[in-house]
């Protein structure tokens, strides 16, 4: 049976990597590193940097495969994310069947962490014959997101829900929530918001070199945040950011 290690990477700083993934790395038969195409080349790069630092087995074999992408004629958003997910796991089965290891350990390094929104578990769920799954967790983007700010993710005995730009954009602000940490939003949902006595705390490629954060009143900060994700977008082809709303 293939042993599928799940090993969170934080934000491809190899600082941010534990001792157990360096282990579970350096113990891995195969490691692979998925290629999203030229505009996220630095994606892969990070990857490969990572494993230049911190491989010491001459024998663990790096293999890198090409990202499908998503099939935007299928109509409905679950579809077709599921269909995208069955071409991924496909992609994996063969690559990891390139190993001569009739058992082989396998290692995936994973952005942020396996356990918050991201579909690593679920691909892997799809594989057959089920591979034994370890996760080696890492550094998430909310952790490298509030220590940029030097805030605490929560308020004083307060709650904070975990959601999306599109469940933002297309249900609003959830009830009862006073602090929200929004990921995955590529259109800038807070701007569908009414800005009155929001905060925000906004950072893309927090944890990275090229880190840049902005914090204020929501309504004076919404034109600069704008501004400045489509400047670093057109600069480095690619972007990752998050923010954290209070309301209040």
């Amino acid at each position: 049976m293939t042993a599928l290690f799940l090993i969170g990477i934080g934000t491809g700083n190899p600082d941010h990597l534990t001792l157990q993934a360096i282990k579970a790395l350096n113990a891995a038969d195969l490691i692979l590193i998925p290629r999203k195409g030229a505009g996220k080349a630095d994606l892969a790069d990070l990857r490969r940097s990572i494993c230049a630092d911190v491989l010491t087995n001459p024998a663990t074999r790096i293999v890198e495969f090409d990202l499908p992408v998503r099939d935007e004629a299928i109509p409905d958003y679950l579809d077709r994310v599921e269909d995208w997910h069955d071409r991924i796991a496909e992609i994996w089965a063969k690559t990891i069947a390139t190993s001569p290891a009739p058992r082989a350990k396998v290692a995936l390094l994973v952005w942020g962490d396996p356990s918050l929104y991201d579909s690593t578990l679920r691909i892997a769920a799809r594989l057959s014959p089920t591979p034994a799954v370890t996760v080696i967790p890492g550094i998430t983007s909310l952790q490298a997101l509030t220590a940029a700010h030097a805030i605490p993710l929560n308020a004083l005995a307060g709650p904070v829900t975990i959601t999306t730009g599109r469940r933002l954009r297309d249900h609003g602000w959830p009830e009862g929530a006073s602090r929200i940490a929004v990921m995955l939003d590529g259109d800038c949902a807070f701007q569908t918001l009414p800005p009155e006595g929001v905060t925000i705390w906004w950072g893309a490629y927090v944890g990275m070199p090229l880190q840049t954060v902005i914090s204020g009143p929501l309504a004076e900060t919404t034109p600069q945040i704008i501004k400045t994700r489509a400047a670093l977008r057109a600069e480095h082809g690619w972007l990752m950011d998050i923010y954290l709303l209070e309301r209040g």
